[in-house]
């Protein structure tokens, strides 16, 4: 019994239920007091239903995935960490997923089916898996799984090359058939680590070489993973100090007018000039700039170098000459960056002259390029190309969803065209619908005589880009008489010397 202080008497829990048949938890606190020289007995219930709710949400968002449900990164890390200290030496697995293509999707059908493809890919993993096992979400579209336990690595590998088929299934979303595929990369406790972070290292490294290679497979990871792993790390380094001590430069490759021999224009390539001196062409580091966001800087280097060197370019290639830069499709949608480089351009007073070369994806993803980015090319004067035309995701009837004002037909399609009847029936197709459009045609990657001489004779193709005209000319070479060289071209058919002032014919 208290006395006047006020103390609580004594305290009690009570279950109960609320009107919406949600469940109660009530705690009980009574108190005695002396009111005038009476003794009062005050009793106070306390809801505890919403703050326990309030608990079990914070548990909920700390521990769990808010679009899959699936536990998230810090949960299963916890949970490896636990078996790795319960010191009983179980074999265990622990992979790295991520969905190939997942951009795509989310660009091309709009991020609620990319959502619903994540709950779906989530659904299937788990209807295989056993209570031990946990499957959680990690980021955007990557996943973690740990197997536990596993009784050696070759049956790991058939469990997860199982679940790697599984994904690859179509999947049906707002009435679109969605086929993806996932690459897994694998460790094993305690081979491949001794502690969470190791192990998710070596696993994220495993599920990189899985996608470098064929995509859609497993990994399991190997000491020579780690030594790849690591030369990946030092390209790294040394492509952002090239970046910072501008040694990524300019190489210039014309664009030939076929019947004439003229050059109306020249496509501004990137090349990497390395430390030990050589000369490395952006299909060595184009893929990993994008991936460490280094590309907007890239680009705006090469623009800058481009609009620096227009006196050089007037000399080689021509005063009218048109001058093509490259912008990934992921810079396409990027309103920010688009309106800086387009002002770049009009600054340059030269913007009549550029040409923005962009592959398919760009104009097609459901982004804002089309409605918002295009008219800011328009408006400075400038054009746009379809680069690579036939290697994207698109049919041919795509072109007449697109304004563009050049298509540049990939060189898949030209190789020995002479030999081939499909790339001729394709290239054809093609040069009828930009045609008929409103586009110029352009044909790049031509190497032969035989190639030329096909696109003379039964095309109306007028323009052309590739060895057979010139290799890639280096800023530091241009300025100086350029000479296109023949390749395989017969003597007797004429090759032609272009002077540093040819002109348009």
């Amino acid at each position: 019994m208290l006395g006047a202080d006020g103390r609580t008497l004594f305290s009690n829990r009570i279950a109960d239920a609320h009107a919406d048949d949600r469940p109660t938890s009530f705690e009980a606190r009574s108190f005695a007091v002396d009111v005038d020289g009476a003794n009062l007995s005050i009793q106070i219930d306390l809801d505890e239903t919403d703050q326990r709710d309030r608990e079990n949400n914070l548990l909920q968002r700390a521990f769990f995935d808010t679009l899959t449900k699936l536990p998230n990164r810090l949960l299963i890390e916890r949970s490896v960490t636990s078996l790795i200290e319960a010191g009983d030496q179980q074999l265990f697995a622990l992979a790295f997923f991520d969905l190939d293509g997942f951009k795509m999707v989310n660009d091309y059908y709009g991020h609620d089916v990319g959502d619903e493809l994540l709950r779906r890919t989530a659904q299937r993993l788990q209807q295989n898996l056993r209570p031990t096992d946990m499957l959680a979400r990690l980021s955007g579209d990557e996943f973690a799984l740990l197997m536990s336990p596993i009784d050696d690595g070759d049956q790991a590998k058939a469990d997860f090359d199982a679940l790697c088929e599984q994904v690859k299934q179509p999947l049906l979303i707002d009435g679109h058939e969605i086929m993806t595929s996932a690459s897994i990369g694998v460790s094993m406790f305690p081979d491949h680590g001794r502690d969470f972070e190791t192990l998710r290292a070596n696993a994220d490294r495993a599920m990189y070489r899985a996608k470098g290679t064929s995509k859609g497979r497993v990994q399991l990871f190997d000491e020579g993973i780690r030594h790849q792993s690591d030369e990946r790390a030092r390209e790294e380094q040394r492509l952002r100090l090239a970046i910072r001590d501008r040694r990524v430069s300019c190489a210039f490759q014309p664009k030939v007018e076929i019947g004439s021999g003229n050059t109306v224009g020249v496509e501004v390539l990137m090349r990497w000039r390395d430390e030990d001196g050589m000369i490395r062409p952006p299909g060595n580091f184009l893929g990993l700039a994008i991936e460490l966001g280094l590309i907007d800087e890239l680009t705006c280097l090469i623009l800058n170098q481009t609009i620096d060197s227009i006196d050089k370019i007037n000399e080689a290639f021509g005063r009218d000459s048109s001058i093509s830069i490259n912008v990934a499709a992921r810079q396409a949608g990027d309103a920010r960056f688009m309106r800086e480089l387009t002002h770049s351009i009009a600054e340059s007073g030269f913007a009549h002259r550029f040409m923005l070369e962009l592959t398919e994806e760009a104009f097609l993803a459901k982004s804002n390029f089309q409605s918002l980015i295009l008219p800011m090319v328009r408006e400075i004067g400038a054009r746009v190309s379809i680069d690579d035309f036939g290697t994207g995701y698109s049919s041919l009837s795509a072109l007449a969803d697109i304004t563009a004002d050049e298509v540049k037909v990939d060189r898949s399609f030209i190789t020995n065209v002479h030999e081939r009847p499909r790339s001729q029936a394709v290239l054809k197709t093609i040069e009828a619908l930009g045609q008929s459009l409103g586009m110029s045609i352009i044909v790049e990657g031509v190497e032969s005589y035989e190639e030329v001489a096909y696109l003379q004779a039964a095309t109306r193709i007028r323009y052309a880009q590739g060895y057979y005209y010139s290799k890639p000319i280096m800023l530091d070479e241009v300025g100086g008489a350029i000479e296109l060289h023949d390749g395989n071209r017969a003597p007797h058919h004429g090759a032609r010397m272009f002077a540093p002032t040819r002109r348009v014919g």
